[in-house]
């Protein structure tokens, strides 16, 4: 079951065979529109020359790696921020999973017990962990027990409220329409997330469109 993004098919088809990357498309998923986060991955490919690994990002130069991720156009609005968080997020996959990212979700004994380990990852919040476990569920059929009740609002079958249920022109504008309505109706101090750990020193945020 492939992963259907608004991106081109290149950056789909690496999303839908390479864990790794997936996951950091939902770490970058933050801040920026979902098309430069879920294509982020395939340039971060092109930047590297190939596929990297968690173990590659793991042990990798911590300042060459942010200058990967601010090469223009930069993989995220908060480049140096992002790039140090995925290198997290790598370092875990080493030490918790040996190095393989899909056993945060292969070796998960319910919908529960992967909803706890997508939320201690470095970036997934509650709700962006409800969210990757919806889309796991959707799009690449990965339904452990109690995967929808974990998921919550998230897994419900036919909503159109998160990039789980993406899956053509369409859906996207019907999930967009959802966002716009719910930033509408948030009280006007919730409507602004709070920056990366790290990015206030990177100049002015490049606007997210």
């Amino acid at each position: 079951m492939p992963i259907s993004m608004p991106v081109d098919e290149e950056a789909n088809e690496l999303l839908t065979r390479n864990p790794l990357a997936l996951l950091i498309a939902m770490l970058l998923d933050q801040q920026v529109p979902l098309e430069r986060a879920f294509s982020a991955p395939q340039d971060l490919v092109r930047r590297l020359g190939h596929v990297p690994t968690a173990e590659e990002l793991a042990v990798f130069n911590p300042e060459e790696l942010a200058a990967v991720f601010s090469q223009r156009p930069a993989l995220h609005r908060f480049p140096k921020a992002m790039a140090a968080r995925v290198q997290e997020l790598a370092r875990l996959i080493v030490a918790e999973y040996d190095g393989d990212p899909a056993a945060v979700w292969l070796t998960a004994s319910s919908g529960a017990e992967l909803l706890k380990r997508v939320s201690a990852l470095p970036g997934f919040g509650e709700q962006k962990a409800k969210i990757f476990v919806a889309l796991l569920g959707k799009q690449l059929g990965v339904r452990p027990d109690g995967w929808r009740e974990a998921a919550g609002t998230f897994g419900d079958a036919g909503s159109y409220l998160s990039v789980a249920d993406i899956s053509d022109a369409d859906s996207l504008a019907r999930v967009r329409s959802h966002k716009k309505a719910m930033k509408a109706a948030a009280p006007a101090g919730s409507r602004h997330q709070a920056k990366p750990a790290g990015s206030r020193h990177q100049g002015k945020p490049a606007k997210s469109g």
